[in-house]
């Protein structure tokens, strides 16, 4: 069976951003510079930036264009990936439950050095403002939190998750929206801070829910 076009030049584009010519916030050239480099209409480019929104790729945000994400890490975990709204959401959930458990045991095991690394990682994310180190920021500070659980297998798997699971709707990019998610961040710091299990799983559980929620309504 022959590839559809837009799946071809979205494959193409994917190499580029993960082998790296194509950097982490960069963007990616217009639908009509792209229509031509790949001789092709306008209507498969289209498609072609879909499909790379849905592997997470790049972000495109109204009126300004589309925007390379960081990649993942490791391409090997297929099963890690969602490519429709059903796999997303089942995804997310996953995400959820293994969040909320590396929070509640980073409340209970975190040592001054984790602390230490939790705070400046939200130092990070608060001061970072292109699409891709928000992106990168924001991951690092889940990976901290996992870190901080001192469970090898938990920490195994939110990076084998990777930053792809962090895709950012145009809202998370004003300050307004962008203030509220590191506030939301910090609740779950604070709690790990405080050793304070039930809040710290709590507070994960009502960020990823809230990040969720900012995806659907962008």
């Amino acid at each position: 069976m022959t590839t559809p076009r837009g799946e071809q030049i979205a494959d193409t584009i994917a190499e580029r951003i993960v082998g790296g010519s194509i950097a982490p916030g960069e963007r990616l050239p217009s639908e009509a510079r792209l229509a031509e480099q790949f001789s092709a209409s306008r209507a498969v480019v289209r498609e072609a930036i879909q499909r790379l929104q849905t592997r997470g790729l790049i972000r495109t945000r109204t009126g300004s264009g589309s925007y390379a994400l960081t990649p993942p890490a490791d391409g090997g975990d297929g099963w890690l990936r969602a490519s429709g709204s059903a796999e997303r959401a089942e995804l997310h959930a996953f995400r959820t439950a293994i969040e909320q458990e590396a929070a509640a045991l980073a409340a209970r095991n975190r040592t001054d050095d984790d602390l230490a690394a939790l705070d400046a990682a939200i130092t990070r994310l608060a001061s970072a403002s292109l699409p891709a180190e928000t992106v990168e920021a924001d991951f690092a500070l889940h990976r901290a939190i996992a870190l901080a659980s001192h469970n090898r297998y938990l920490a195994e798997v939110l990076e084998r998750l990777g930053a792809t699971t962090i895709v950012l709707p145009h809202a998370r990019l004003t300050d307004a929206v962008a203030a509220t998610v590191v506030a939301e961040h910090r609740h779950i710091v604070d709690a790990i801070r405080a050793a304070d299990p039930v809040t710290a799983a709590a507070s994960m559980r009502a960020h990823l829910a809230a990040s969720q929620s900012r995806r659907e309504t962008t």
